[in-house]
């Protein structure tokens, strides 16, 4: 890299900011884009540069490094992303790549900084694409297609707010991926794509090669870029309408859980979450106080009785509760911890079970029986059992083999870019709808979503059940249900919680069999589905 038209700054932390956030791991290294007139403007008493560095130092960052372009150089658009080719060559954490003329609150950036997976991630929030804040299409919590002043996208819900993570398994992706749109920069086949559009150029780059890029959801925090000092006084106005920690509270919420937990438990329960935190309780005690709920349901699962049963129910109601809450808990306190993940994946298991051998005694106590209690109840038990177990085993063992993928990729063996047919695609700047009517129709691994395109998602039975599973999610109504066939764990507690209540065991367990059998068959297509695509 030419270091006459590229410096870059390192201002290293200091020792309580390199610590970061108690309960963390110090995260990424962050790259901040100054090359923006914006950057420079001065709101206040600081600039924004000065704002978003500042912001960035309260943070889990180890140093931030700050691009500055010498005014009688030319390097453009092609030098920026070399520089940022260069630190992804050289980290060995994550990197996070923003720009100076960002207006945020430091919350906002948390929610992709402070993750304690420290993987690949993009701040998104609903809203009108604009030059700096692109369009992008989300599908189950991850970016399928992110767009820019170039590239196309496919029926986009959401827009990229500038601030991109890459975790450490996908640096060299970043690296190859910043190299190779450098090299298309500097031969001028980008269009009009500007040096204000680093992070989003990209994003739509990792994309295309296939990495996992998680979507961050903003609730009802801010982040936006500006242009104009109008326009950055406007919005740090809007920072100081919103309730900080109100939203914090309210995004610590999963805004993709199943219609039960969403409906029936997030309603209510960020009020545990703020006793909870007033109290200063961990989330490993909260999930203790969840196995000890379901410990009593079980109890009065096994005495067989209707007044016994109904008690259950309502424990049983209490513990899912309690097992939402710890997660909440962690995100608003961002206390997270390999502990408090493994416990709390493994205590779920382990309180289900619990609940169905309380069923079984219970049912077993009240009737005489052979040797699998009265109606075959022992066997419906097991088999219940088995089949939650060979479901979990399915969704562990898939997302395991998605994951190695993606260290495949990140480690040189995924194919080249075909950044080259991007040219090919419908340029924005001649489209008669105006800028931004689409954006990058981009998605795993090279898929356009064009028919025609190679790697598109036209011709095969699997891309046809990829692109049906895609419009149901239009529908409110089809993506509840989408939610609901695959009986989440809110859907079973419910579906246990009201059958024992109401009818009995056996009912339960043959409730169970028959919605999980038809849930396994409907993710196990699926996933056969996307992995042929």
């Amino acid at each position: 890299m030419d270091t006459a038209v590229i410096e870059v700054e390192r201002e290293t932390m200091g020792a309580e900011a390199a610590r970061g956030t108690p309960g963390t791991t110090p995260g990424a290294v962050a790259v901040v884009f100054a090359t923006t007139p914006a950057a420079a403007l001065v709101c206040g008493r600081t600039s924004l540069l000065e704002r978003v560095t500042g912001q960035l130092r309260t943070l889990s960052v180890r140093d931030v490094q700050v691009v500055i372009r010498a005014e009688d150089t030319g390097g453009g658009l092609a030098e920026d992303l070399r520089a940022v080719a260069k630190v992804a060559r050289a980290s060995t954490c994550p990197v996070a790549v923003l720009h100076g003329d960002l207006v945020a609150h430091t919350e906002a950036l948390a929610v992709l900084l402070d993750h304690p997976s420290r993987g690949s991630g993009a701040l998104v929030a609903p809203g009108a694409a604009t030059p700096l804040l692109p369009p992008v299409r989300t599908e189950c919590g991850q970016i399928a297609a992110a767009g820019n002043s170039f590239h196309q996208v496919e029926s986009p819900d959401a827009t990229f707010r500038g601030v991109l993570q890459v975790g450490e398994a996908h640096l060299a992706s970043l690296a190859d991926v910043a190299e190779e749109l450098a090299d298309l920069a500097q031969n001028r086949r980008l269009g009009r794509v500007s040096d204000t559009e680093v992070a989003g150029l990209l994003l739509a780059g990792l994309v295309r090669a296939g990495v996992p890029v998680r979507a961050a959801p903003l609730g009802g925090l801010r982040c936006e870029r500006v242009g104009s000092r109008p326009a950055a006084e406007e919005a740090i106005r809007r920072l100081a309408d919103v309730d900080e920690t109100g939203a914090r509270l309210r995004a610590a919420v999963k805004s993709d859980d199943g219609l039960f937990a969403t409906f029936c438990v997030s309603t209510w329960s960020p009020h545990l979450v703020r006793l909870a935190a007033r109290l200063r309780m961990t989330p490993n005690a909260v999930t203790g106080v969840s196995v000890g709920l379901a410990v009593i349901a079980a109890i009065w699962f096994s005495a067989g009785e209707r007044t016994a049963q109904i008690a259950g129910a309502v424990a049983l109601y209490l513990s899912f509760a309690l097992d939402c809450v710890d997660g909440q808990l962690a995100r608003y306190t961002r206390g997270f911890s390999p502990l408090g993940a493994w416990l709390d994946a493994t205590f779920d298991r382990v309180k289900e079970y619990l609940v169905y051998a309380g069923l079984a005694i219970g049912y077993a106590g009240t009737t005489q029986g052979g040797a699998t209690g009265p109606g075959g109840i022992w066997a419906l038990a097991v088999a219940a059992m088995l089949l939650q177990a060979i479901r979990h085993m399915i969704d562990f063992s898939y997302a395991g083999a998605v994951a190695d993928a993606a260290k495949d990729g990140a480690a040189g063996n995924r194919p080249p870019l075909p950044l080259s047919v991007a040219s090919e695609l419908p340029r924005l700047d001649d489209a008669t709808s105006g800028p931004f009517k689409g954006g990058f129709a981009g998605g795993r691994g090279g898929e356009f979503g064009v028919p025609g395109v190679p790697g598109g998602t036209g011709g095969t039975v699997a891309s046809r059940m990829i692109g049906l599973s895609r419009r149901l999610d239009l529908g409110a109504v089809t993506r509840w249900a989408k939610k609901v066939i695959v009986l989440p764990i809110g859907e079973r507690m419910a579906l246990i919680a009201v059958t024992a209540a109401v009818f009995n065991a056996r009912v339960t367990f043959l409730a169970l069999l028959t919605w999980g059998t038809a849930a396994l068959i409907y993710t196990l297509a699926g996933r056969i589905g996307r992995s042929l695509t």
